[in-house]
């Protein structure tokens, strides 16, 4: 068992008020509150737990709140970290920001992902303080923007601190996370050339064009990726997500854009995947006439995985048996994660936060037996590293 006694009631209020305050992502709806309010409450709650504080900014009004607890000296230092920005309100009947508790859950936009996990670092940190706890290491909490859309926000955590393990608290479902996904956005482009629909001697269809390249799309799903088999993460994918082209009813059409999304497995590089579409293109440019594409990576973060035997997983493995009494689950994520920078930032990090559901979905909840958990299996991990 562990010995750090989590305030249930200390914890579902705080995550009851960061839910009730608005940071939806302005990057992802126009008019966004962003993280500036959501960032003030944090200073003075880790202001009010006796923690050093200070604001890093990533963009106008949207800060990153980093609070630091000094260690006496001799131990290694953690960090304790999560995002503040929440994805759109829109689809969400109610009041998206009411918090109401019913049947042991925590509703609201964000109350799954991820200020339950907020709550719960929060939460193990004044049950260490409340034991009177001394730490030899340096315990670093950083709240951060931004993950919902680009991660600014621990783009420039990473350049700020550089803390020897981190723990996030993106909802697991209480199973320690060790791997994820990367993602690619790719822009595909065919070249036609313009001209009067009746003039098919001096068309050239770039709408007809890029039919070659959502065939790639097909190879790719069917023939070349389904033999690539993660144990956590299944295989790597991509589908087509957005297509336009064309000028008029009656002009052959000049050109085709196709916007990709790539998910892949960690041992995959983005460039790796831009070189599978330019030799798709330049074999079609030697075999079909008039043929003329290009590729270009428009954005891209990469995969992640941490092996079961690294330190802190360890250490948060033992944390977990401590203070649940049996043995943890280990799962990957699909989707992508901001311990991908923390771990090419050489942070080893090991993901772990509660259980919920509707995560961008029009009815959202954690549970709130799920955050006291976590803060509980957090507070003992981090006693145990920092020492």
């Amino acid at each position: 068992m562990s010995q750090f006694v989590i305030d249930t009631a200390f914890v579902t209020q705080t995550l009851q008020q960061m839910v009730q305050i608005d940071s939806v992502n302005p990057g992802l709806a126009a008019g966004g509150a962003g993280e500036g309010a959501v960032a003030t409450w944090l200073y003075e709650v880790c202001t009010a737990l006796g923690l050093e504080v200070h604001l890093q900014e990533t963009a106008p009004r949207r800060p990153n709140v980093i609070a630091h607890w000094a260690g006496s000296g001799g131990g290694k230092s953690l960090l304790l970290t999560g995002h503040t920005d929440v994805v759109s309100v829109e689809n969400m009947a109610g009041d998206p920001f009411d918090g109401r508790i019913e049947n042991g859950r925590l509703y609201g936009r964000g109350a799954y992902d991820m200020k339950g996990g907020l709550a719960s670092i929060l939460g193990a940190v004044a049950a260490l303080k409340a034991s009177g706890f001394q730490p030899a290491g340096d315990i670093w909490l950083g709240f951060v923007t931004d993950e919902e859309y680009l991660s600014i926000g621990t783009d420039a955590l990473v350049t700020a601190i550089q803390p020897d393990a981190a723990i996030l608290t993106e909802p697991t479902d209480v199973q320690l996370c060790i791997a994820h996904k990367g993602f690619a956005w790719l822009t595909l482009t065919t070249e036609g050339r313009a001209a009067h629909g009746s003039k098919y001697s001096e068309g050239v269809d770039a709408i007809t064009h890029m039919q070659h390249l959502l065939k790639m799309i097909m190879t790719l799903e069917t023939e070349i990726f389904v033999d690539d088999l993660h144990p956590l993460l299944g295989r790597n994918s991509v589908h087509a997500s957005m297509i336009r082209g064309g000028i008029g009813l009656s002009t052959y059409p000049d050109r085709c854009t196709l916007q990709v999304e790539h998910r892949y497995l960690p041992d995959l590089q983005a460039a790796e995947i831009v070189q599978l579409w330019q030799d798709e293109i330049d074999d079609l440019t030697r075999t079909i006439p008039d043929f003329k594409g290009e590729v270009n990576l428009d954005f891209e973060r990469p995969g992640y995985e941490i092996l079961p035997d690294a330190p802190i997983v360890q250490t948060l493995h033992q944390a977990f048996v401590d203070v649940m009494q049996a043995e943890p689950s280990y799962m990957g994520q699909y989707a992508w994660l901001d311990s991908a920078i923390l771990g090419h930032a050489n942070i080893p990090t090991v993901i772990l936060g509660p259980g919920g559901a509707g995560m961008h979905a029009a009815v959202e909840y954690v549970n709130l037996q799920d955050v006291v958990d976590c803060a509980a299996i957090i507070a003992q991990a981090a006693a145990v590293w920092v020492g």
